[in-house]
């Protein structure tokens, strides 16, 4: 199962360093399967998106992984691939850039004929192979139809899909320069937040992150003094307030901490698929075992 990391300190640009991989004998390199792409993405001081994504075909892919990236930004995205649709290339690596957004999902979408029929001309904005890329395609498709409503946008894209395609999990986290949505439809996978107060709930302490599985690890001396919204699909630390998105659950963060959730997606999908429908690649990346 791919892996989702997302954070906002907004409206305050902090320094946090990741290892999308967390150690040479983590147990993401211990399972059945390695990954198949990493990527991060953040916001450069003029809040100009950064990408940094690799996919993993070779011993020199995944020193790529390991090594530390240290960065300033307002939020974050990273996220872990094993992939279901596409091969490994730089293309269909998370996350992705479109408008001046990152995305990065973790679930299945079938029907992509369908889906590509209803992207039109944005379809121009998909550069690879993956179902993922063209679900982004979508949302963004129906932001701009809504005057730059993100959330409306991503409302009305997941309305679209969750009537005429074949789903699995729509999962994802997006980013703007100052702003974050995290989405869970349906209950296949979890995805879990944490508003974080400064200093934890201790009062005083650096956030300390890592993914149980050994893949993403983030560190944050600024958030021992700044609060912070984390999104993962598993909980990184002992703090307790962890707690999962509902199903059709839509939480976003705004450029001065704001925090809404809201319920955008009623009803189970029309045409819900489960991982005893996926065959091969597709069921063993999706699998909860796999890490």
């Amino acid at each position: 199962m791919c892996r989702l990391f997302g954070m906002s300190a907004a409206p305050h640009r902090v320094h946090a360093t990741f290892w999308l991989i967390d150690a040479e004998d983590s147990l993401a390199q211990q399972s059945r399967r390695m990954p198949d792409g990493t990527g991060l993405g953040t916001f450069t001081d003029d809040d100009t998106p950064l990408v940094e994504k690799q996919p993993i075909a070779a011993y020199e892919d995944r020193q790529f992984a390991l090594e530390a990236k240290e960065r300033m930004s307002r939020t974050f995205v990273a996220h872990v691939r094993y992939a279901t649709t596409g091969g490994t290339v730089p293309a269909n690596t998370h996350p992705f850039e479109q408008n001046g957004r990152l995305f990065a999902h973790n679930g299945v979408i079938e029907d992509l004929p369908l889906l590509e029929a209803e992207l039109g001309d944005y379809r121009r904005l998909v550069h690879g192979d993956t179902d993922s890329e063209r679900y982004f395609a979508l949302i963004t498709r129906h932001t701009d139809e809504h005057d730059g409503d993100v959330g409306a946008g991503i409302t009305s894209a997941v309305g679209w899909m969750a009537d005429h395609l074949r789903i699995l999990s729509l999962n994802f986290v997006l980013v703007s320069a100052q702003e974050l949505w995290a989405f869970r439809y349906p209950d296949t996978h979890d995805l879990l937040v944490l508003p974080r107060q400064a200093g934890g709930p201790g009062g005083s302490r650096h956030l300390e992150h890592a993914s149980a599985a050994g893949t993403v690890r983030a560190r944050s001396g600024d958030l021992s003094s700044t609060p912070a919204v984390v999104v993962a699909t598993e909980r990184m630390d002992e703090d307790p307030g962890w707690e999962s998105l509902a199903s059709g659950e839509l939480l976003h963060v705004g450029p001065n901490h704001e925090v809404s959730r809201t319920m955008i997606a009623e009803h189970e999908p029309r045409h819900r698929l489960t991982l005893a429908d996926l065959t091969g690649r597709a069921r063993a990346a999706q699998a909860p075992s796999a890490p």
